[in-house]
């Protein structure tokens, strides 16, 4: 599969990303062509797993990939959990700061060749990361080759009925740098069309007003399609390693 390299080159250097995750603090956002901007929530990123992450965390099954780990919340969580976990983010910083929190990252795009393809369990696709590379069907079948038959995809939507595909600059509202890259918005509803066919229904949530998919790769080995996890245990390379939010858009000012 080629590499959407345009994407990763720009979170890659992405100044105002990389020096608000250093921070722990924004304001940053994503901006549209037109000039409207998607906040990304850098605080509650760099904070401690919360209920909510956690309630996700509760549902994944085995060895779990977190794709666009940002600084690490929940890879630090899992790995505290004594969960094998790994984190790929095209952030230098994020990977830093997922190191620091003791979770095990890799400095990598989902794209681009990755430890245990086809064996992880679960995979997740947290803070709006089901934008990565502005094409969705093509990122779920990505998806779709690094998880073992039968695997889990857990997804967080935008809380609108939204399919949007834009080109984006990563800004803090005083700089922007970088060429534009493709992204893209999902809702539940459109995220479950682009998924028929190659993966089934596992359940679908809202909580804290963040929403929610669960997805399971289809296989004549799959005996569940709940998001329930049996916690089973997996051994992972040990190796180092942008993360966006699902919510709504607010006008430039």
């Amino acid at each position: 599969m080629s590499v959407p390299s345009a994407t990763a080159l720009a979170w890659a250097a992405a100044d105002p990303y990389d020096a608000a995750l250093r921070a722990g603090r924004g304001p940053l956002f994503l901006r549209r062509t037109d000039g409207w901007l998607l906040p990304l929530e850098v605080e509650r990123w760099c904070a401690g797993a919360d209920p909510v992450d956690r309630d996700v965390l509760d549902r994944c099954e085995g060895a779990v990939l977190d794709v666009g780990c940002g600084p690490g919340r929940l890879v630090a969580e899992l790995a505290a959990r004594g969960r094998a976990a790994l984190g790929i983010d095209v952030s230098e910083a994020a990977v830093e700061h997922t190191a620091r929190l003791g979770g095990q990252a890799l400095r990598r795009s989902v794209f681009e060749q990755l430890p245990g393809e086809g064996r992880w369990d679960t995979v997740l696709l947290i803070d709006g990361n089901i934008g990565i590379g502005g094409d969705p069907r093509a990122l779920l079948e990505r998806v779709a080759g690094l998880l073992r038959p039968g695997g889990l995809l857990i997804a967080e939507t935008a809380p609108a009925d939204v399919d949007e595909r834009v080109r984006v600059h990563i800004t803090d509202a005083r700089a922007t740098t970088g060429d534009p890259f493709p992204w893209a918005r999902l809702g539940t509803r459109a995220l479950l069309r682009y998924a028929r066919g190659r993966w089934e229904q596992a359940g679908q949530w809202t909580a804290g007003g963040r929403h929610f998919a669960a997805l399971r790769s289809r296989s004549s080995r799959t005996t569940s399609s709940s998001a329930e996890p049996p916690k089973r245990t997996a051994v992972i390379s040990s190796q180092r390693a942008g993360n966006t939010s699902g919510g709504r858009p607010v006008a430039d000012r």
